[in-house]
């Protein structure tokens, strides 16, 4: 069996994948030990790959106007919309959002299509939500989107701080080298800086949890005391350095001295003191950044304050020094670099630049170049709201479920006359507002490449045949492009054509100007470009075919001046306030074993059982306050939306906070949406939303009964209940449900028979208990099973789930079924580790068993031998039992 090398399709780490065909799609994947990002390890989600793909729920044909049609006609159409709406409302009335999983290639046709054949400036891409600040950090301080740092200064730090970024669950890879790197030397200090106790925690020396977006503040007062403790790089900030004596001012005035950091960051001011000292006395420190900071309407302040710091202590560009943003997409950094933000140009080129619009015209040949910015993520879809754009392009993104106002959003989608939507699944959210649908190849279909958070340029290679009339999207586009009369220039023969022309565009009268320069893979030919190994930006022709893995270590930037600039930097609270109708701070970010909008994980099963409802996470204290209970159902909602959700009692909450997780939508659950509660204030300077710090009241879900449905197909009746989650399983669908309407025990087997066409077989119910149980079967064959409680204790549904593979049902398995597990089996409790599915209870049992540590239950049950991204639970389950057995207070999971 023959295996093809190519590149994971989730976060930004960049992992190397190796798949093989295999029965109707891929066998089991494994890491690539061959791949520098990953060196043959993955996580769950990584690991999960072959169990994501299928025809089931993909978007197989285009369709026109809700009708299928052949590809021919959906580009004419596609063409002809473009073109009419031009003709009458201008060249800025068409617009174009893409996305952080579109490969290069496809990133750039699209931006070139866009910005110099329609003319329309109006292009950007869902990387404005997670990657905008970082990026106007980097080039205020840098004078390039240049990441200075690589993932091998992990293994050379001395210090690490993780700010706003939780990599235990997000980007897992990268969380276990840090924990080798941790481990391998007891000398080595971890600084975990985020408002909740994450799981990355586990890992740190020290937590601040810090009050929500007071991120500047502490990374002022950190450079006003290396100013007082003798703790600055003199010599270099003389020698590299413009804006030090501005930006130190203005630390002062907001950060005098660490009892006001300590007061108005909300931390105890020991704690304070240790983190700047230990940060002072180490000379190799890394900061590793992601949305917790971006993610703000002063992101791009925040990210300079941090910049500042390392800047003032010549930590810029050194074997683990630098700071570090880490990258939430597989190719925010790809797309970056064919100018796939509104306010760039292609090949990190600007407007602002002298001759930078002329030089791109004259490359690209282009008719009718854009010459200026065009509007960003927020201010494209108000433009599209007030009816200024009329046609809109929407490319491998979702932006109902993660745009802020998501209401407002999906009212612009209705107003607009023109919407396309290229996707490759048949549910998403925005693609059933789309008046144009194109079905577009997906990974393991696609060919071409992306580039990590490191710079790293990979290959992503199609392992499989393209399912139904998908295409590629590059394909899609350049076919528009030359059905609109350009074919000379989207006359591409494959990616590969594509990417020489990107690299060749990269080198065009650069002079060292730019820092992304990959003029020596200009003449790859194709066989070249196939086997295209990782490599890292720059890769200058002449350079000896060896990328650079730091930037900026000799102190030489690509400012005006060849100076690291450091920025005056004012720290700002949130824009949304409190206030007595809503008086908590709602935080928003991802799980463990999900991405995004679900629409790659929430096919595999497994990737759901960690944690399979929409939950609100909330301090002990606040239910208190609140008189709500832990594991009822409960709505955080403000004028702008609702989320529906279960409560979670944790004290890794501050008190007053709340956190939610961004994957659910409409597709998967009841008003799960969080974006619907994100006012669309951004920052001033990257266009980045404001999606951490809402404001949102809470008030209870007053559910009179719960159950769990599991269907061998989805339900013929309409009917759904206030509350309702699906949860795909192995062999069938099933779904979580509650209504706040009582239902009598003679009402649920009309109401079920209803819903599911027909009275079941065999029925129980228990009125005086609120319990009712019915089973649906079909030739010896279990077709659905209800389970209703009046409150939400069932058993465990993988025995359940099992019976819908099997036939020829005995009169026993029938009564097992009523009760949802056979005669005398353990429940084993929520899943911990997705890897090797094992539950809570399991766990627990082998902890009082003896293995009494993290290494000895992975000898007993497997549980945290392969991605690690449980082993934070892990420990706080064996912590859990330690302080149990000693009297003291059990910690909260």
């Amino acid at each position: 069996m023959s295996e093809t090398a190519t590149t994971c399709p989730y976060c930004g780490v960049g992992c190397g994948v190796l798949a093989a065909a295999g029965g109707e799609g891929l066998s089991p994947v494994r890491g690539d030990p061959d791949h520098p990002a990953n060196a043959g390890r993955l996580c769950v989600k990584g690991s999960s790959l072959h169990e994501t793909l299928g025809a089931r729920g993909r978007l197989l044909s285009p369709r026109v106007a809700g009708q299928r049609v052949g590809w021919e006609e959906a580009i004419q159409a596609v063409a002809r919309g473009l073109e009419a709406t031009q003709a009458r409302h201008g060249r800025e009335s068409v617009g174009f959002y893409l996305s952080g999983q579109l490969l290069t290639e496809d990133y750039y046709v699209a931006n070139k299509l866009a910005k110099g054949f329609l003319g329309t400036p109006h292009l950007d891409t869902n990387s404005r939500l997670c990657m905008s600040s970082a990026v106007a950090g980097y080039k205020r301080a840098f004078g390039a989107d240049a990441v200075p740092g690589c993932y091998e200064d992990i293994d050379h730090a001395d210090l690490l701080v993780i700010a706003g970024a939780n990599p235990a669950w997000n980007h897992p890879i990268l969380y276990q080298r840090m924990k080798r790197a941790r481990d391998s030397d007891p000398g080595r200090r971890v600084v975990v800086l985020d408002p909740r106790r994450n799981a990355s925690c586990e890992l740190a020396d020290l937590h601040l949890p810090l009050r929500p977006g007071s991120d500047a503040i502490l990374w002022n007062g950190l450079l006003v005391d290396l100013a007082r403790r003798e703790g600055l790089d003199e010599d270099y900030i003389r020698a590299h350095c413009s804006g030090f004596d501005q930006a130190l001012a203005a630390a002062r005035t907001s950060a005098p001295d660490t009892a006001a950091v300590a007061r108005d960051c909300g931390l105890d001011e020991s704690d304070v003191r240790r983190f700047y000292d230990w940060f002072r006395e180490t000379p190799r420190t890394l900061s590793f950044y992601s949305q917790g900071i971006n993610q703000s309407s002063s992101g791009t302040d925040k990210c300079n304050a941090i910049i500042n710091c390392h800047l003032a202590t010549g930590r810029v560009g050194r074997p683990g020094a630098s700071p570090f943003s880490i990258t939430g997409q597989p190719n925010a950094m790809g797309g970056r670099e064919v100018g796939g933000l509104a306010n760039q140009l292609a090949a990190h080129r600007d407007y602002d630049s002298p001759g930078a619009v002329a030089e791109l015209q004259a490359f690209w040949r282009a008719p009718a170049m854009a010459s200026g910015p065009g509007y960003k993520a927020v201010d494209l879809f108000e433009a599209v709201y007030r009816g200024e754009i009329r046609a809109l392009w929407i490319m491998a993104t979702n932006p109902l479920v993660s745009m802020p106002d998501a209401n407002r959003v999906r009212e612009a989608l209705r107003r607009c006359p023109l919407v396309i939507v290229s996707d490759c699944v048949e549910d998403t959210d925005t693609l059933a507002l789309a008046d144009i649908v194109l079905p577009a190849a997906g990974w393991s279909e696609k060919d071409g490449t992306v580039t990590n958070s490191e710079r790293c340029i990979s290959r992503q290679r199609a392992l499989l045949p393209a399912t139904g009339e998908a295409r590629p999207d590059w394909w899609i586009v350049s076919r528009v492009a030359r059905a609109m009369g350009h074919k000379a220039g989207f006359d591409y023969k494959g990616p590969a054509a594509i990417f020489r022309e990107h690299a060749a565009l990269s080198a065009h009268n650069n002079h060292g100007q730019r820092v992304f320069d990959i003029g020596a893979l200009a003449t790859l030919t194709d066989e070249q470009y196939q086997q295209l190994g990782p490599v890292q930006w720059p890769l200058p022709a002449g350079g000896g075919g060896i990328g650079r893995q730091r930037l900026f270590g000799d102190g030489r930037f690509v400012t005006g001046d060849g100076r690291g600039r450091l920025l005056p930097v004012q720290p700002r609270g949130p824009q949304q306030s409190l206030s007595l109708d809503y008086p908590l701070r709602l935080n928003s970010g991802r799980l463990r074993d999900q991405w995004h909008t679900m629409t790659r994980t929430g096919r595999a099963p497994r990737l759901l059982q960690h944690r399979s409802e929409p939950f609100i996470a909330i301090h002990p204290q606040d239910l208190e306050r609140l008189e709500l209970s832990d594991g009822t159902l409960a709505w955080a909602h403000n004028g702008r939306g609702r989320f529906l959700g279960r409560l979670t009692a944790t004290e890794d909450q501050r008190v007053g906070e709340l956190f939610v997780p961004i994957h659910w939508n409409d597709q998967f659950s009841a008003e799960a949406v969080v974006s619907r509660l994100m006012a669309p204030v951004t920052d001033p300077h990257s266009g980045q939303p404001e999606s951490k710090q809402g404001a949102v009241a809470l008030s209870p879900f007053r559910a009179r009964w719960q159950a769990r449905l599991l269907c061998r197909s989805e339900p013929a009746g309409a009917w759904k209940p206030d509350y309702w989650t699906r949860v795909p399983l192995n062999h069938c669908h099933s779904w979580h449900l509650a209504g706040e309407q009582p239902v009598t025990g003679e009402d649920w087997a009309a109401l079920a028979a209803d819903w599911l066409g027909r009275a079941p077989e065999i029925s129980l119910a228990d009125p005086p208990c609120g319990r009712y149980r019915g089973a649906w079967l079909k030739g010896g064959r279990l077709e659905a099973v209800l389970l209703v409680e009046a409150d939400n204790r069932f058993p465990d549904l993988a025995w359940l789930d099992g019976r819908f593979a099997e036939s020829g049902l005995e009169a026993a398995d029938r009564r097992q079924i009523l009760a949802g597990r056979a005669a005398g089996m353990a429940d084993t409790g929520p899943v911990v580790c997705s890897c090797f599915q094992v539950g809570e209870t399991t766990i627990r049992e082998a902890v009082a068993r003896g293995c009494d540590s993290v290494s000895a239950l992975g000898e007993t049950l497997q549980c945290g031998t392969n991605c690690g991204s449980c082993i934070p639970e892990l420990k706080a389950l064996v912590s859990d039992a330690s302080k149990a057995g000693t009297g003291g207070e059990a910690h909260s999971v």
